[in-house]
């Protein structure tokens, strides 16, 4: 009787969101826009794009902007940043004769001896021309230890869609009848030289409402697909699950990886043919394998046999351990209420753990010792943002690259014994007279906000120096002072005061940061971010006519948001890749794996919050906004272009002046080449300098 009736009352809940969903599509006039590649949506993205590309690229600044942007990304002198695999490192490298790219090595020795003499093993402008596609690299899975065969990942045009295909790195070239996984948003991983485990779309019904993989297989080598053996299944309201495998201390570990929602994971162990669960808080975020322990940050209290691990501390147990009625935990690092972790990685002999002390970075190396993490300071610049790189399970060869607003980009060696830097790069624009200094503000809740802002020592104080302001405040992603060519370019060489907000929804000061922002809370990333604004004003640095806002992703929500609730702050505002119809998001593309953050749309209770905010939902025809920029993909197949597209034509539609720019390719990016690049911020930063800094209308080299 309680199964019949639970049935019937999943059947009423179906049928009453399904229900609201109709509702909603019959409601919403722009729906047709969400049909990505039909006649009449390209149709209107064309226009939009023709309207916007004459306005920007007639404007003087753009094509200069343009031009350094594309030298700057082109430049022989960047840094080629490391991958270590085996006794190699491996590079993409993009430049104007490799628009797409191409996969090259050395020996690890000859890198850190500073060598040019790189070994091209994929070119990927010569697959792409071969096969008529748009090739983007995503990366190599390798088989273990020998480091011969690796699985390569391929995307057309740069979405979160992937081809699998195998592939030989001595040879330098795809293995003939090798494995081959049409593209999808799964992936695969060794078992051996001749298994693999794979979870990709293999069908209808094989993928979770968020459109990612819900069933994983394994499969032999010289098989049809078809007959890969089933191993594991979950329900199509999860995440999404992939296979990866580790190598640590001469081990092989093979994994599944189970995003069971936006917060909370589950990891299942290969253990003797059967996944085994591992036992551990589902909100706790994996981080590496080191010598059979798992390592983890915390994002909630962890009691274990009467111990109590607090939130934010990163802790690890004995991997053999993990099945057991009891276990040791070890704390490898315990923040306190100014600092928070930040990322580690894993090497032969020891891990490098970068932590935050207020939104600066500092570096550590522990050392299992007779089951006691031992840790040792590393000595890196004062007020850099660093941001670790290549490493390896079988070498304690390291890289990490540091740098600042204002200070170029260093990539440093790093080992148990020393530490070297490699390489600088030159200063690609002029930094004379600008400072870097971090302020705070107060938000609506008395909650203290920090910032960081590059201005010029000289500048007045007088409330008319164009500003803008990023921020992203969500996912509990942390927003790190780094350097960046295309905004000291476009902005802060051109006399722009640029401001980097460490609003509530980001990591910066652990979980309990995040944590206040999310679903019901979320407006309090928004009046962090007001309150940043305000201060700015308070301060005289800027006004509402010299005040520009800018976000990507969750970031162009918040910019989204602004526009709409605070328009009287802004005169330009940037609204990138953004989601902005917080009814309809959970419905389009992977918009499901974020309801953890934002809150279910089909759910009465959860809607009334989320209705106050949404930007789709809060334009209005007789409300006065800053002449906007919308910029998203048509091969964003993360974010829907139809939240951009529909915000826009919806504003167009009650006669508010905006401009909107669509890219052909990029996915979530917006861009796969360093021209789609170069052009893409040169039109934002034309926009921008427009909007707010009109006296400039060239920029000289």
């Amino acid at each position: 009787m309680k199964i019949c009736l639970s049935i019937i009352l999943m059947g009423a809940l179906i049928y009453s969101c399904q229900k609201k969903t109709l509702e909603t599509e019959i409601n919403d006039q722009y729906l047709w826009l969400e049909e990505i590649e039909s006649d009449q949506s390209l149709e209107w993205v064309k226009q939009r794009n023709i309207e916007s590309e004459k306005v920007f690229h007639d404007f003087p600044l753009f094509d200069s902007l343009n031009t350094r942007f594309l030298e700057t990304f082109d430049d022989p002198e960047k840094i080629a940043y490391p991958t270590i695999v085996g006794n190699y490192v491996y590079n993409l490298w993009q430049d104007e004769k490799n628009e797409r790219g191409v996969w090259r090595r050395m020996p690890t020795t000859d890198y850190i001896a500073q060598n040019q003499d790189w070994e091209t093993v994929l070119d990927l402008d010569k697959l792409s021309a071969q096969e008529g596609r748009k090739w983007v690299f995503g990366g190599a899975r390798w088989l273990a230890p020998e480091h011969k065969f690796c699985l390569i990942s391929l995307s057309d045009g740069g979405t979160d869609k992937s081809e699998i295909r195998e592939f030989n790195a001595e040879t330098r070239n795809f293995v003939e009848d090798g494995f081959y996984i049409e593209a999808s948003k799964g992936g695969a991983d060794w078992v051996d030289k001749n298994t693999l485990l794979i979870s990709t779309d293999f069908g209808e019904g094989t993928l979770t409402t968020s459109g990612y993989p819900r069933i994983v297989k394994r499969w032999e080598r010289s098989t049809p697909l078809a007959n890969a053996e089933q191993v594991y299944e979950m329900d199509t309201l999860a995440a999404g699950i992939w296979p990866f495998t580790l190598y640590s201390d001469n081990k092989q570990y093979v994994f599944l990886y189970k995003w069971v929602s936006s917060f909370e994971t589950e990891l299942y162990y290969l253990n003797s043919d059967q996944f085994q669960k591992i036992d551990y808080p589902l909100d706790a975020q994996f981080q590496e394998l080191h010598k059979n322990e798992l390592i983890f940050a915390l994002q909630s209290d962890w009691v274990v046999d009467g111990s109590t691990f607090q939130a934010g501390s990163v802790i690890s147990f004995d991997l053999d351990e993990s099945f057991k009625d009891t276990r040791k935990v070890n704390v490898v690092f315990q923040p306190d209420s100014k600092s928070s972790f930040a990322s580690m990685a894993a090497s032969k002999d020891f891990i490098l753990l970068n932590y935050m002390q207020n939104v600066q970075n500092k570096l550590s190396r522990y050392q299992l010792i007779d089951g006691i993490w031992k840790g040792e300071a590393i000595k890196v610049p004062q007020f850099s943002s660093i941001f670790l790189l290549g490493s390896s399970a079988s070498s304690n060869d390291l890289f990490y690259r540091y740098s600042n607003l204002i200070t170029p980009t260093s990539l440093v060696y790093l080992n148990d014994q020393q530490q070297i830097t490699l390489k600088k790069i030159t200063s690609a624009f002029n930094t004379d007279g600008l400072i870097v200094q971090q302020h705070q503000a107060t938000s609506k809740d008395g909650t203290l906000v920090p910032y960081f802002i590059v201005q010029n020592k000289e500048m007045l104080y007088d409330g008319k120096n164009p500003t803008l302001v990023y921020a992203y405040g969500g996912f509990n992603s942390s927003e790190q002072p780094y350097y960046s060519a295309t905004r000291g370019i476009g902005w802060m060489e051109q006399g722009g005061v640029y401001v980097l907000a460490n609003i509530r929804g980001g990591g910066e000061f652990g979980p309990s940061w995040h944590q206040a922002a999310i679903k019901e809370n979320r407006q309090k990333a928004y009046d962090d971010f007001y309150a940043v604004t305000e201060d700015l004003i308070k301060r005289k640095i800027t006004s509402p006519d010299y005040l520009g806002a800018f976000g990507w992703s969750n970031g162009g929500l918040l910019a989204g948001v602004a526009l709409t609730q605070r328009p009287d702050l802004f005169e330009a505002v940037v609204v990138g890749a953004p989601l902005l119809d917080m009814k309809r998001y959970s419905h389009m593309l992977a918009g499901a794996s974020w309801i953890g953050e934002y809150g279910n749309p089909d759910i009465d209770e959860e809607w009334d919050y989320l209705k106050k905010y949404s930007p789709y939902h809060n334009v209005f025809e007789d409300k006065e906004y800053p002449e906007t920029l919308f910029i998203t993909s048509i091969k964003d197949d993360r974010v829907h272009p139809g939240h951009a597209r529909k915000m826009a034509a919806k504003m167009i539609d009650m006669g508010h002046p905006l401009f909107y720019h669509e890219t052909i390719e990029g996915g979530h990016g917006a861009a796969s080449t360093n021209r789609q690049q170069a052009e893409m911020w040169a039109m934002i930063y034309t926009y921008l300098n427009m909007k707010l800094n009109s006296g400039v209308t060239n920029v000289s080299q």
